[in-house]
């Protein structure tokens, strides 16, 4: 994918990307790489290291982690916070009622400053009303980066703003 262009990637693990991606980071200065999976905070210094943006800023214990790998790192990465639209207990983000609270907390007290909102919408429903919500929850905060849509509904997530897609099962097939 890199020989045609392709520079934007997302992993859903560090030690994938860390696998499929160290080695190739330093001779390829414009690689972007982006952390769509859950982020344990004992890794967040390795994903500081690695990734360009991180999307799945859910909770406090991780902002902490990251502003201090920021620090340590001496680098400055973006920061998506990642919502449950759906409030699915199986699935990471934050409900929305609390994003707000949230954002405001990880500007003022790690002086983070969340560049976007990413969302997956529960399997089986409509997706055009959790990225609708998304798109309110980033205006009301000032927000423009929008990460919603995959393979099966990218085009609904762009019709309702998407500035990032993910598109890894059309690209590559199914996990396997």
């Amino acid at each position: 994918m890199v020989a045609t262009g392709q520079l934007v990637f997302g992993e859903n693990r560090v030690q994938e990307a860390q696998a499929h991606w160290q080695a190739h980071k330093d001779q390829m200065p414009r690689l972007k790489l982006h952390l769509i999976g859950p982020l344990q905070t004992n890794k967040a210094l390795d994903a500081v290291r690695l990734f360009d943006v991180i999307e799945t800023l859910d909770r406090p214990k991780l902002a902490a982690a990251l502003a201090k790998a920021m620090d340590k790192v001496g680098r400055q990465i973006d920061c998506f916070v990642q919502v449950n639209t759906g409030e699915e207990p199986q699935k990471a983000g934050l409900p929305p009622q609390e994003v707000d609270g949230f954002i405001a907390g990880v500007r003022k007290t790690y002086g983070i400053e969340p560049k976007g909102l990413m969302c997956i919408p529960p399997v089986g429903e409509e997706p055009a009303m959790h990225f609708a919500l998304l798109r309110k929850i980033a205006q009301r905060n000032g927000i423009a980066g929008l990460s919603m849509g995959m393979s099966h509904d990218f085009e609904t997530a762009i019709a309702f703003g998407a500035t990032h897609v993910r598109v890894g099962t059309a690209l590559f097939g199914p996990r396997g």
